[in-house]
């Protein structure tokens, strides 16, 4: 891992970024136009503000951590500031800020720029957000252009490795369409489904359950943010929407008589659930839930826990869905099928009310 790091941009990411390195001992500076993202992050311990002058050996390598409108015009001026420098940038398109980039600065500065993307986020902002795990086992894409320099390559991967992550390597046609499926057009879809609970009447949404939630969480991002997102990856993302559309036609047309058109629409969203890799990468396997009452107070999840722990069965995943008007909650314990049974009778022997 080169060093000392410079961090541009002390939001959600850039400071997650400068506090994984820092955990890594790793020297790092930050840099923000906002002063009081800067102090809140330098404060959490992601980076010194203001010490570049005193550092004995000139900065290695810049992360540009700003929003996608900027990031060209920081990238080159950080090629230009840091001529020993890596430049690589954390924004979540790629084709266009190459594209733009290309254009401001010379064949030699830019083989010292490759573009990276972490898939890991959150719909909250900002430096408080900010966690140095943000990134540990989550895909790290690394994205060169033909002209990178093999060794601006390597130094981006093992930024990407000492943040916890794992790298994928594409390149950036690629990588944008694979964002545009997995991420920018599953937010889109969120925000048209929050967007009809605008005018619901209040007793339409006191039926609100986990699975709305569940659908609706990724609206809250910041809209701002998300226009400039959408704009970049247009391109990729017209094709996807078209086919989107195509599925909605098929719908409406045929949503009243149940027709081979909605079964085709609703089998192949099952077969892409399916097709979605398990939490570890590699293909997914069958899961069951097991659905806990558990009382709302104290350290009930705790005895939860601890009693799921001594059944043997690996909890994959969870989901808490509130009862409302009771106090009680359904707690989603997700474990691989082949061991749902054992598990509903280890709880069950404990006390619980559980059932698949």
């Amino acid at each position: 891992m080169v060093q000392p790091v410079l961090v541009i941009g002390t939001g959600l990411v850039g400071t997650s970024v400068g506090l994984a390195l820092r955990a890594a001992a790793v020297r790092v500076h930050l840099r923000d136009d906002d002063q009081n993202a800067v102090v809140v992050a330098a404060s959490r311990g992601a980076g010194e503000v203001g010490a570049l002058d005193e550092e004995p050996e000139p900065v290695r390598l810049v992360v540009v951590a700003v929003p996608p409108a900027h990031v060209a015009e920081v990238a080159a001026a950080a090629l230009t500031a840091h001529p020993d420098a890596v430049v690589t940038d954390v924004g979540s398109v790629k084709a266009e800020p190459l594209e733009a980039l290309t254009g401001l600065v010379d064949r030699a500065s830019l083989a010292r720029y490759v573009g990276s993307h972490p898939m890991a986020g959150s719909e909250q902002s900002g430096p408080w957000a900010a966690t140095g795990e943000l990134f540990a086992g989550r895909a790290w894409a690394v994205v060169p252009h033909p002209g990178a320099d093999p060794a601006a390559i390597g130094a981006v991967e093992a930024l990407a490795r000492t943040c916890g992550a794992d790298v994928v390597t594409m390149s950036p046609d690629e990588h944008d369409l694979a964002v545009a499926r997995v991420s920018h057009l599953p937010h889109l879809l969120s925000v048209l489904a929050a967007a009809q609970l605008v005018d619901a009447p209040a007793g339409h949404l006191s039926l609100s359950g986990q699975g709305l939630r569940d659908v609706t969480r990724v609206a809250g991002g910041d809209p701002s943010l998300w226009t400039q997102i959408l704009a970049a990856n247009a391109p990729a993302l017209q094709g996807l929407l078209r086919g989107v559309r195509d599925d909605l036609d098929a719908l409406l047309a045929g949503i009243h008589t149940g027709t081979a058109e909605v079964d085709a629409v609703l089998h192949r969203g099952v077969d892409g659930t399916r097709r979605i890799p398990a939490k570890h990468g590699g293909p997914s396997h069958a899961e069951a839930v097991v659905v806990v009452s558990v009382p709302d107070r104290p350290g009930e999840l705790a005895r939860l826990f601890a009693d799921a722990g001594q059944s043997g069965v690996n909890v994959e995943d969870l989901r808490i869905d509130h009862d409302p008007g009771r106090p009680v909650g359904q707690v989603e314990l997700v474990v691989q099928a082949a061991a749902a049974d054992r598990l509903v009778e280890a709880l069950s022997a404990r006390g619980w009310t559980a059932h698949r």
